[in-house]
């Protein structure tokens, strides 16, 4: 493999990796930005005190990045309480919660679908700009930011949304891991000395009768403790230790979610080599829930099946099926011809007389412009035949 095609694949993998190494970072920052500074530093030996037996407390200033992620987490917590008090179910809270989350992040994921159906929409385009400049890798990039700034398209829109979520998923880990297993967080739903809500909690530790302590909340709805990681095969506590059930509903949702994203199948860009990586990534990345499913707390999977079900209708509500169909060689018939609710435009294309002449696309004296010189438009077509006839 040349230089160039490994630096090209190795961008390609930089989200995959990163997504990758923040799962890790999340689920190896067990102390979380709102614990307590007395509960890290050090090996655990076998009198440590338990993480869930030091109440909660939001972090000083000295302690830079879980300062700046404390409020995240009050939010989070807050709004978790809330809903857990009036539904008494921890996971049916999870679920109202996401909802609440998504709905207000609603614009920032439309322009996120919106751009990317765009991009899709005008790679013959951007196809042609590469083939017209063949070997001049700087005039292409040019060439491309300029197409895409007059069909209304922010390359930024498709990264930010997703880096959203990932950051999100931090204080979300800390919310469940944690919030859902200390036995004191009340402090945490305390602003500016005001407390929003009180949850009675216990100002010392109690235990059940295997030993372990009871949280404030209950974490337990329908048979499954949502504080903890929850296995159907091996053990929970490492990567690959054991099978979630949840990781797994999660990767098939993904994996919905992400055929959605992709451009109808066209059979002309199968030896595009840009074409190829993304179907495949398509196919890949969902699956990588799998190998966190054990040390992550179910709650968080909840949050993320649930978040992705509210991306596939949003998905589905904008461009439809997508690239869903066919699915091995199968395609429904509800899916043939369906048009969605409210389905992407491009902007009409710019005048190339509009231009300046020092475009890439061509100016007023650039290359349309000359081509359109060229052209014999029907009206003076005919006007020269009658000029002929007299």
């Amino acid at each position: 493999m040349t230089l160039p095609r490994l630096r090209s694949s190795l961008v390609r993998l930089l989200p995959l990796l990163a997504i990758i190494a923040v799962a890790i970072l999340v689920a190896a920052c067990a102390g979380g930005p709102t614990g307590s500074p007395g509960a890290s530093g050090g090996s655990p030996g076998p009198t440590a005190t338990p993480q869930s037996a030091i109440p909660l407390r939001p972090v000083p200033p000295s302690d830079f990045l879980a300062f700046v992620f404390t409020p995240i987490f009050q939010g989070f917590f807050i709004l978790l309480a809330v809903l857990d008090t009036v539904t008494h179910n921890i996971a049916i809270a999870i679920i109202l919660m996401t909802i609440i989350i998504r709905i207000i992040l609603i614009p920032v994921f439309r322009r996120q679908t919106v751009s990317t159906r765009r991009t899709q929409m005008l790679a013959p385009e951007v196809k042609e700009i590469q083939r017209r400049f063949k070997g001049d890798r700087l005039k292409q990039q040019e060439a491309q930011r300029q197409l895409y700034a007059e069909r209304g398209i922010n390359p930024a829109s498709g990264c930010l949304p997703a880096l959203l979520q990932i950051l999100l998923l931090i204080p979300m880990y800390s919310v469940i891991s944690q919030g859902l297993q200390n036995f004191n967080p009340q402090a945490m739903l305390d602003v500016f000395g005001v407390q929003l809500i009180d949850l009675h909690c216990s100002a010392t530790p109690n235990l059940d009768a295997a030993g372990h302590i009871l949280p404030c909340l209950d974490a337990v709805a329908f048979g499954v403790n949502w504080g903890v990681p929850e296995v159907i095969l091996g053990q929970p506590g490492g990567m690959l230790s054991g099978l979630s059930l949840l990781a797994v509903i999660s990767s098939l949702l993904q994996l919905v979610q992400s055929r959605m994203a992709l451009p109808p199948h066209d059979p002309a860009m199968a030896d595009d080599a840009q074409y190829k990586v993304q179907r495949q990534m398509a196919y890949l990345f969902p699956f990588i829930s799998i190998l966190y499913g054990s040390f992550l707390p179910a709650g968080l999977f909840l949050y993320w099946i649930t978040s992705t079900i509210f991306s596939i209708v949003q998905q589905y509500l904008i461009i439809g099926w997508g690239g869903m169909f066919p699915l091995f060689g199968w395609r429904p018939a509800f899916a043939t011809g369906h048009a969605p609710r409210f389905p992407v435009v491009l902007p009409p294309p710019v005048d190339p007389k509009s231009r300046p002449a020092t475009s890439p696309l061509g100016g007023a004296t650039g290359r349309a412009a000359q081509a359109d010189k060229t052209i014999r438009h029907k009206e003076r077509g005919r006007q020269g035949r009658r000029g002929r006839r007299r």
